[in-house]
C-alpha cells in the first residue's frame, strides 16, 4: 500500500490523499505539480519517472488513513 505522503519534497505544498496534484517515483518521493513540472517529472533523488499518484478517498480512506 502506497505510503501517501503529505506533502512536498521541495516546497512543502500540503497533497492531501484525496485531492489530485500529487507526483511520485517507483521509492514514493512525493512533489506537487508545480515542482514535478520544474523537476522535468524526473524524481531529483533517485531520477526515476514522477508519474500521477493515484487518490485515496471514501471507506479505503477511512480504512487505510494517511500519516
Amino acid at each position: 500500500m502506497l505510503e501517501m505522503r503529505a506533502a512536498c519534497e521541495r516546497c512543502g505544498t500540503d497533497l492531501p490523499p484525496d485531492a489530485g496534484g500529487a507526483f511520485i517515483c517507483s521509492l514514493e518521493c512525493t512533489f506537487c505539480a508545480e515542482c514535478a513540472e520544474a523537476l522535468d517529472e524526473r524524481c531529483p533523488n533517485c531520477r526515476g519517472e514522477l508519474l500521477d499518484r493515484p487518490t485515496r478517498t471514501g471507506a479505503t480512506l477511512k480504512a487505510h488513513p494517511v500519516g
